[in-house]
């Protein structure tokens, strides 16, 4: 912990990586490699990341995969296993295996530099106190900023309402009528998941779901990868990259597609009444309860003292390193960015890890 007083007393780090999910992990394993002095502050109680607050009925044989941590290969999972106990059991042996210098429970409210000047030492204050580091290695993810849109009416809904991020399982929904508002991969699958046990369900969008009918080659990750980096490059807010690379059924959701659910999808209302939702063209869905399956949006409040952000709303990131890993931010060089737009997934997360790591080797190697 660090010790009390003001920043200038305070030891000066060669990074401190905020999050301890695939990406923070990552990033850790490699900054230890290089020998730096960094520590990993963590919000969460216990080692898992994101994992760790997952709906209890997300099985790993629900999940698209966790690719392996360096150096220690994911184990086999027992398909019916919950995946937020056994991911996070990975996790926390993974930790403790490595010895990774991890501070928990530690939010981070804020960043700031400590003086003017782009090589300036940056403070890190949290609910446990401060941090001084030459580097930050952001790992934040998503978890924590759900997105839930405004409707008139909301408010005024008499029955209960979830994002996904606090999903209480199927059973919860038993003969119920439910409204599901979203058009990614959550929605598909908490779909598949009620098609049987809720009394009806109603599956709204925004827009049109593309689905994907071909399969997902190396080469179509490739290129939705490269579509998302191509907005993390020019400063837009990122999309998920389940967003381009379309939707696909699987077995655990064919059920509900033979009951005509996901062909019955309707486009967004535009309000909510007491007891359902309804359309400018006055049609109505009786509902007793609404999922608001509209994701997430970057966990980044702490860092808005650095003013980060472009015109175009998001944060603008280069590829010092790889052409393809986009992890440092061009407006501050001393912040580098993991599991968010292009490497927010497991594979991607693990990689930009490397990348932000060695990123921040070569930037401490022309600093002051």
């Amino acid at each position: 912990m660090p010790a009390p007083g003001t920043s200038a007393d305070l030891p000066l780090l060669d990074a401190v990586v905020i999050g301890a999910g695939q990406a923070g992990l990552s990033a850790a394993y490699h900054l230890q490699r290089l020998a730096l002095d960094f520590v990993v502050l963590d919000a969460n109680d216990a080692p898992g990341g994101a994992w760790q607050h997952r709906w209890d009925s997300l099985t790993m044989h629900d999940v698209h995969g966790v690719a392996d941590l360096p150096g220690m290969p994911v184990p086999d999972f027992d398909p019916a296993a919950r995946a937020n106990v056994t991911v996070p059991a990975y996790f926390g042996e993974y930790e403790a295996r490595l010895g990774l210098p991890v501070e928990r429970p530690v939010r981070v409210t804020s960043v700031a530099p400590e003086a003017p000047g782009p090589d300036a030492p940056l403070v890190v204050t949290t609910t446990a106190g401060c941090w001084r580091a030459r580097s930050i290695v952001n790992a934040t993810g998503t978890w924590d900023t759900p997105f839930l849109p405004f409707y008139p009416g909301a408010r005024g809904f008499r029955g209960p309402q979830f994002h996904t991020a606090g999903y209480p399982g199927p059973e919860f929904f038993r003969g119920l009528r439910v409204v599901v508002v979203g058009g990614g991969a959550s929605a598909v699958q908490f779909i598949g998941e009620l098609a049987d046990i809720a009394g009806s369900i109603a599956w709204v969008t925004r827009r049109t779901p593309v689905w994907r009918t071909g399969d997902f080659d190396p080469e179509a990750g490739r290129e939705a990868v490269a579509l998302v980096e191509e907005r993390v490059r020019r400063g837009l807010p990122p999309k998920s990259v389940v967003s381009v690379t379309g939707l696909m059924l699987r077995p655990q959701e064919r059920r509900a597609a033979e009951l005509g659910i996901y062909a019955a999808r309707r486009p967004m209302f535009t309000r909510v009444e007491a007891d359902g939702v309804r359309w400018a063209d006055g049609s109505f869905e009786p509902a007793d309860a609404i999922v608001w399956a509209t994701g997430f949006r970057p966990s980044v409040a702490h860092l808005r003292l650095l003013r980060l952000r472009g015109d175009a709303g998001g944060i603008q990131l280069e590829a010092p390193r790889d052409p393809h890993t986009f992890t440092t931010a061009t407006r501050d060089r001393r912040i580098h960015f993991v599991g968010y737009g292009p490497s927010a997934s497991t594979i991607g997360a693990t990689r930009a890890g490397r990348v932000a790591a060695l990123a921040v080797r070569d930037q401490l190697s022309v600093g002051p």
